[in-house]
């Protein structure tokens, strides 16, 4: 009662003049006049597709009957009868099958002797967990200790060991041309300070580029704001680049030239 008390008031017995928003001019871009004058000269009938060239197809070569229906190839006559004599001939009604041929093998002693005689088959062990008797095998269950009993266990892995050697010998190879270098052409290696300097120097210019890129319209919808926005890019791709590489590398030199 009291929320509804307080909505009423006597001001709202006057009548109350509407105000109409103020509309905005429309915005008309500078560049609209250039942009139209470049799409109607760049505009021109069968520019990309070009007219169709395509010859014209005879009017004797229409469709006949039956012309889309595979032809089989021509049958010679020596091949029936080829398949003839490769086929066994009947048997004549005078023939007789051979009978009475019977084994004088006793196959179940022979059984019995390779079961007597065989090699019996080892259980595999099996790890039972439930009541129910449900069961696996104990080998691939990881509950026998198999990898530490092999000689090799602990130990480094021949991949491993023949990696660092390349690695080794490659930073060696990579430390005597360094030296052969500053031999020949006397490069000046780049102090610690003078890589941080830089690599801030890169940064920031980076951010003034960033800083930039972010200040562009949305809308690129002129030949000059997509020329600049590839700029930005091309310089940010480029800066990031450099930083990259400075970051890669402890050891810069550079060549006195």
């Amino acid at each position: 009662m009291t929320a509804l008390c307080a909505q009423e008031n006597i001001y709202n017995l006057l009548p109350r003049v509407e105000e109409k928003p103020i509309k905005l001019p429309r915005y008309i871009s500078t560049f609209r006049a250039s942009v139209k004058h470049e799409i109607e000269e760049n505009r021109a009938p069968w520019k990309t597709m070009g007219p169709p060239k395509i010859e014209v197809p005879s009017p004797k070569n229409f469709l006949q009957k039956r012309s889309k229906e595979p032809k089989l190839p021509h049958r010679k006559r020596d091949e029936g009868r080829k398949r003839l004599l490769t086929i066994p001939s009947v048997p004549h009604v005078t023939d007789h099958p051979l009978m009475g041929i019977q084994s004088k093998k006793n196959f179940i002693n022979t059984n019995a002797a390779d079961v007597i005689m065989g090699v019996a088959k080892k259980p595999q062990p099996i790890c039972v967990d439930t009541r129910q008797g449900h069961k696996y095998l104990l080998e691939t269950s990881g509950l026998v200790p198999k990898y530490i009993n092999k000689k090799d266990y602990g130990l480094t892995p021949k991949y491993v060991i023949k990696r660092s050697e390349e690695v080794k010998r490659a930073q060696e190879e990579y430390d005597a041309y360094v030296k052969e270098t500053l031999r020949q052409k006397a490069m000046k290696r780049l102090s610690d300070e003078e890589r941080e300097s830089l690599l801030q120097g890169l940064k920031k210019n980076w951010e003034e580029v960033h800083h930039e890129f972010q200040g562009l319209s949305v809308d690129i919808d002129t030949l000059p704001k997509k020329i600049r926005k590839e700029r930005l890019e091309a310089q940010m791709k480029q800066l990031e680049h450099d930083i990259s590489i400075i970051e890669k590398h402890k050891i810069i030199y550079i060549a006195n030239k």
